[in-house]
């Protein structure tokens, strides 16, 4: 989920949202506001209501974002680099740089975050339960409740067996640590996943059709990202398992064509792109030295008439923008760099010369053979 505002660093860590925060978070608060709490506190005025439902959501999202520090922080202390959280609608995402190297690790990070949500569910009700000789009634001790039982609501959906969610996590981290194989653990939680999320649709359908309102469009929302977020999360273990163990020199293809940088569109489309099977090509200065990437796509943008008067290096990727890697560097660590990013070819160099590049295609083509590579013992 792709961060739209930056609101700091928290020990440590990058913390921003997404605009689609302000949708759930405006629902909460017209939900508690115009809902909840005026038939538990109708003497109460409407701005204290408003009032209210605005504090009650920013603890609750205050409470979303304790729950991914924890995951967070647990990673780093696992040895983890963590690239930031983010909070979006359905919660929230802590952006790991990196895989737990133990089931033990795994089970960890994946147990804090729900461990924090039923503490600070917990903690509310006893704030909630001591406040009641001193409150009475009042707004204050709903907003407290609420907290409460949205807390320990949270921590117990989100130890469900069932990935992306903390307790897929967990499960993956127990399989692992059973069968000694990440990779199948991965699989089966990604399916159990995949069940869960299809089960809440179905859910959510029934819901509609059978309650007045629409309550049920949040389970099928909610089950159609766990059910595509598991799936992807299966496809991505999948093809860990196939790129383990590779280095960038055994996927890369060697020796690509560049083109200099003196060149204009057109003498490089005449000269090296036509006659070429290639579809991108590094920009080199005249000692070799990679100044960028021009791909087909991006020359496709140059107006035909400006071919004679536009440079290559002008149409190129500039070096910054793309991934740049060495022969000997583990490919999923390069890969890692990649999604991050917004250029899919990596532009291998050694000694400041290009010396391959690795494209989609060349991935492909590996995880293609990868079965191949792996044999039954005898």
């Amino acid at each position: 989920m792709d961060e739209n505002l930056r609101l700091g660093r928290l020990f440590g860590v990058r913390i921003g949202i997404n605009w689609s925060v302000l949708i759930i978070f405006a629902l909460i608060v017209a939900g508690l506001a115009a809902g909840r709490f005026p038939l538990v506190a109708p003497d109460r005025s409407t701005t204290a209501h408003l009032l209210a439902g605005l504090v009650a959501a920013l603890l609750f999202f205050g409470s979303l974002l304790a729950h991914e520090l924890s995951h967070a922080l647990v990673a780093q202390r696992n040895g983890i680099d963590v690239e930031g959280i983010t909070l979006w609608m359905l919660g929230g995402v802590a952006k790991l740089e990196g895989e737990a190297a133990t089931p033990g690790a795994e089970l960890r990070i994946a147990g804090v975050g729900p461990l924090v949500s039923l503490v600070l569910g917990l903690l509310f009700g006893l704030l909630w339960w001591v406040s009641g000789g001193l409150l009475g009634d009042g707004l204050t001790r709903e907003v407290l409740q609420w907290l409460a039982i949205i807390n320990v609501v949270l921590a117990v959906f989100n130890l469900a067996p069932a990935a992306p969610l903390d307790g897929g996590r967990i499960l993956r981290a127990l399989l692992w640590w059973r069968r000694g194989d990440r990779t199948s653990a991965a699989v089966t939680a990604s399916r159990a996943g995949r069940l869960f999320g299809f089960l809440l649709v179905a859910l959510g359908v029934a819901e509609l059709l059978l309650v007045p309102g629409f309550g049920g469009l949040w389970l099928v929302l909610i089950g159609f990202f766990i059910a595509n977020a598991a799936a992807a999360e299966g496809s991505y273990a999948q093809v860990q398992a196939g790129l383990s163990g590779l280095r960038v020199a055994d996927v890369m293809t060697p020796s690509p064509l560049v083109l200099p940088q003196h060149l204009n569109v057109e003498q490089a489309v005449d000269v090296y792109l036509l006659p070429n099977r290639f579809s991108s090509f590094p920009v080199v200065s005249p000692e070799g030295r990679p100044l960028g990437l021009v791909t087909l796509q991006r020359i496709k943008q140059v107006p035909r008439e400006q071919w004679p008067v536009t440079s290559i290096q002008r149409v190129a990727t500039p070096l910054e923008e793309v991934p740049i890697a060495t022969p000997f560097e583990p490919l999923l660590e390069v890969l890692r760099r990649v999604r991050q990013g917004g250029e899919s070819r990596v532009l291998v160099v050694h000694d400041g010369q290009v010396v391959g590049i690795v494209s989609p295609t060349d991935i492909a083509r590996v995880l293609d053979r990868a079965p191949l590579r792996s044999r039954p013992s005898a």
